[in-house]
């Protein structure tokens, strides 16, 4: 491409569907596996997988972004004749086809960080091309190709892959060039050089879009040249280019006979290619929106948020001053609910659904599979259980580092299996439920080994765990492994340090565990649906204020203090009586290193139930201040994080408040055998 057109303005767009494009071949490529292996055929999934290719080219040739043209090309082209041998692929080009859909994904990553896109990696060209044979259906043969005439045809700007694209006649195509002048009386009526590619791309396969600039018909300077092998007629060309003065030239100087098939065919692929994904898009409903932009609006729902918060406290200070308050109390109010209904409108547009973030899981089993020679079976049912996008981004990670550790830790192998009465393939098992108090709950599910808790607290050099939370805690220790050495896949004593820093540190969530020896294991994840706007409640506690997501407060209640007990060799710790049930009572002034000066026997007046680990915990606090939307400021710095401490807000006096994570605040305090109550205390 020529200076003259700057590719910066198509890269978002083309990426963005590109990226989408790649799932759905990821997704297709492994449903054609299954029944390769299977010994079937899977037409349909080839055919998809096929037009996903076609159009990842053909929008790859808009860009000149050649290394993809080249290898989505030779995967087309095998796929093209598996398809006409009744969507029958051999199992071993599977393989080929997977590393040339990595390489593909590879240059787009290099795209979007504003790298060039490498050269198409030694050898994969070859053994693509090489599938063409093996998918070849026994009584047919490859086109003869056309003669290209060099001059109409730029023959000095085409690659070998543009070239082979334009002069293989299959199903009696032709290689055609179409010269596309711009102009402000066209673009007034829509007629651009994106609106004529997505035209002409939908009659035939658009190999390249060359800009040209010299004098033209019309005063103009410019003129595009799309090159493209088609079986539409001139005159349908013309039209979708606009009319005159956009010219069409044929550019074969001799039409090569076209193949006779030995054996009937499928109904052609490329008559449908031209027609659905087009009509697809456009009556799909959905409208792609780059992430910032949903970010941009986030943002300034948050500066509306707080600046309310303010209003409300001018409000509140003239209404104590006795001046007259009442209509503006009335229009606050209004105002709130109106935020309620933006926040709620902007949260639904940043929600994901969970099964589309775990697209990439199967692949990442399959990977596992061929690393580790483990029969692995991935069940996904997250059914239609949604996600803020911030939160299901952090939380891939996590999801990624748990199901690699069921394949590579937990599953024993096909023998091991056998031998203890098992079928030879193991299972993992990930499922999504939405629960109504805002969070998700995940479960990641092994039918393998379970975790022997005293080999792991040997291996550890700790004391014979008592329960599966502090099996669980020995797991999380940063660099703790229970592999002797390094494999490819595990060993590094990271992976279970980072799923708890992510579900715990960052979302704020819970991470449990739950194993048997010999039946498996059972993660369970519990994140908030979004992390940025929650409802809080406001409290002071040793002369400070403090927030707390309304989501993880079971309740609040006054503490009475003739049912606060402590027991003989408590440590101090004491007990407080809730519906029945004796709950430890933490002041949570002591617990943030401020309570020196309150008595050892001294009761809160009121306390905040919360459960953590399953366990409820009533933290003790003064005096409430009520509850309020807040906007959530994470702590990102690693100097000034705490665990326990969520982030900061503004509550409208411009002072910032510290965002309280009770559940992990009090799971510190449980440490090392208690350590930080005995402190506190």
């Amino acid at each position: 491409m020529t200076a003259s057109v700057d590719l910066a303005d198509f890269l978002p767009a083309y990426l963005a569907e590109v990226e989408e494009l790649l799932d759905s071949a990821h997704r297709h490529l492994l449903a054609v596996e299954a029944s390769a292996r299977r010994g079937a055929a899977h037409p349909k999934a080839v055919r998809e997988l096929f037009r996903a290719l076609h159009t990842i080219k053909g929008l790859s040739a808009m860009v000149d972004v050649e290394p993809i043209v080249s290898i989505s090309h030779w995967m087309e082209t095998s796929l093209r004749q598996a398809d006409q041998a009744g969507g029958r692929l051999p199992e071993a080009s599977v393989e080929p086809l997977m590393e040339g859909l990595r390489a593909v994904e590879q240059r787009m990553r290099q795209l979007a960080s504003g790298k060039p896109a490498a050269a198409v990696p030694s050898g994969l060209l070859e053994r693509l091309e090489a599938l063409e044979s093996s998918t070849t259906a026994p009584g047919t043969s490859r086109p003869v190709a056309a003669v290209l005439d060099e001059t109409l045809a730029l023959g000095s700007k085409l690659t070998p892959t543009e070239r082979e694209q334009l002069t293989a006649s299959a199903g009696g195509r032709r290689p055609v060039r179409v010269d596309f002048i711009p102009g402000a009386e066209r673009a007034a009526k829509g007629v651009t050089i994106n609106s004529v590619r997505e035209r002409l791309a939908a009659l035939g396969d658009l190999v390249k879009v060359v800009p040209l600039s010299g004098p033209v018909p019309g005063g103009g300077s410019l003129t595009f040249v799309l090159l493209l092998s088609t079986e539409a007629a001139d005159a349908v060309l013309l039209d979708a280019a606009g009319g005159e003065p956009a010219l069409v030239r044929p550019l074969a100087g001799e039409q090569a006979p076209a193949p006779v098939p030995a054996v009937s065919t499928p109904a052609r692929l490329d008559g449908d290619l031209d027609e659905e994904p087009e009509e697809t898009r456009r009556g799909s409903g959905t409208l792609r929106v780059e992430v910032s932009r949903l970010d941009e609006a986030l943002e300034r729902l948050a500066a509306l948020v707080v600046n309310r918060s303010r209003l409300q406290r001018a409000v509140a200070d003239l209404t104590a001053a006795g001046a007259p308050t009442r209509e503006l109390r009335a229009i606050l109010q209004e105002n709130a609910r109106q935020l309620r209904d933006m926040r709620a409108a902007i949260l639904r547009l940043r929600m994901v659904r969970v099964g589309d973030v775990l697209e990439r899981l199967p692949l990442l089993v399959r990977g596992l599979r061929r690393a580790t020679g483990k029969a692995v079976r991935l069940e996904l049912d997250v059914g239609d259980a949604e996600l803020d996008k911030a939160v299901a981004d952090r939380l891939m990670p996590a999801l990624v580092h748990l199901v690699r550790n069921a394949v590579d830790h937990a599953l024993e192998s096909p023998e091991e299996r056998r031998a203890a009465g098992k079928a030879p393939e193991g299972l993992v098992r990930l499922a999504c439920h939405a629960q109504a108090n805002g969070f998700v709950e995940l479960l990641v599910r092994d039918d393998g080994r379970g975790v022997d808790g005293a080999a792991v607290a040997k291996r550890a050099g700790a004391p014979t765990p008592r329960t599966e939370d502090d099996v669980l805690e020995l797991l999380c220790r940063p660099g703790f492994s229970t592999r002797e050495s390094v494999t490819a896949t595990s060993g590094r004593g990271m992976g279970m340090d980072i799923v708890r820093r992510i579900v715990v540190d960052q979302l704020g969530g819970e991470l449990r565990m739950e194993t048997r020896p010999g039946v498996g294991t059972t993660f369970r994840l519990r994140v908030p649906l979004t992390i940025t706007l929650l409802d809080a409640i406001v409290f002071e506690c040793a002369g400070g204020r403090y927030a707390v997501a309304v989501s993880c407060v079971e309740e609040l209640f006054e503490v009475d203090a003739s049912r606060v007990v402590r027991p003989p060799g408590g440590r101090g710790v004491a007990l407080v009586e809730r519906r029945g049930q004796a709950v430890p009572l933490v002041w949570l002034e002591r617990l943030l290193g401020q309570g020196t000066a309150v008595a050892a026997d001294a009761v809160p007046a009121r306390a905040l139930l919360v459960r953590q680990r399953g366990e409820l915990v009533a933290f003790g606090v003064g005096r409430l201040l009520g509850q309020q939307e807040i906007v959530l400021r994470p702590l990102e710095d690693p100097l000034v994080r705490v665990p326990g401490v969520s982030g900061a807000t503004d509550l409208g006096d411009g002072q910032p408040t510290l965002v309280l994570d009770l559940p992990t605040l009090g799971a510190s305090r449980r440490s090392g055998g208690g350590g930080r109550e005995e402190r506190a205390t």
